[in-house]
């Protein structure tokens, strides 16, 4: 199957008829948020990492499309810092239970063959489980998906700076800060009480100190093999 041009792989950017010539396609859905990422990441990563994702899963096989990214999440961890926008857990469940609703509708067969979420944000998680489990009991063909990276750090440290340094190097500001390093588990307690800035007034969890874009190409290089991997065979 020939691979289509880049702006083919974006579902906006095709037609309705195209669509429907093209069915059934694997529709990917990135889902990400609006929060800080310390003093060197813009707001908007996660986002461009679910995208970044996505787009290169679509550029191997012809049947992928990616939708519009659901750019705002529940980051009310975050919220301490400017420029942090969360729309909350019930109103992302909700969200994404009438996106897939809408892909699958009741009646008739649609474009899609299924769709996956491709999660960007941590936050997301209870949402997007439960948005899953709700598509799935009412039969339509949705999972979710999100980044695994073994010893990879929480938040704004080495990882998402060597992935953004990856994807667009441009927007990463010059600082490489240290934030706060212990395991997220010692910290749940202070994260829930009091969000990120009560234990990382810059906002990161991790170190960003050596973040490199070759090392953002290969961590990139794995989540893109891992989403491909778990997609239906064509």
């Amino acid at each position: 199957m020939t691979t289509p041009h880049p702006e083919k792989r974006h579902l906006a950017s095709r037609t309705a008829g195209e669509v429907a010539a093209a069915a059934p396609l694997v529709l990917l859905v990135p889902v990400g948020s609006c929060e800080q990422h310390g003093p060197h990441l813009p707001l908007d990563t996660d986002t461009r990492v679910a995208v970044a994702v996505a787009e290169r899963v679509a550029a191997r096989r012809a049947e992928v499309v990616v939708a519009p990214a659901v750019a705002y999440g529940s980051s009310g961890e975050h919220q301490g810092f400017a420029g942090t926008l969360s729309i909350g857990t019930a109103a992302l469940r909700t969200v994404l239970i009438e996106l897939g609703r809408s892909a699958f509708p009741a009646a008739g067969a649609g474009a899609f063959a299924s769709l996956v979420f491709v999660n960007g944000h941590g936050g997301n998680h209870e949402a997007l489980g439960e948005a899953v489990d709700v598509l799935v009991g009412e039969g339509r063909p949705v999972t979710a998906w999100w980044p695994s990276i073994p010893g990879g750090d929480a938040h704004a440290g080495r990882t998402e700076t060597s992935l953004l340094l990856a994807i667009a190097g441009d927007v990463v500001g010059p600082d490489r800060p240290v934030g706060e390093t212990r395991p997220l588990g010692e910290l749940l307690g202070s994260l829930r009480s009091g969000g990120v800035a009560a234990v990382a007034p810059n906002g990161v969890l991790g170190d960003a100190t050596g973040a490199s874009p070759e090392e953002g190409e290969a961590l990139l290089a794995a989540l893109v093999d891992d989403l491909a991997a778990r997609l239906p065979v064509s």
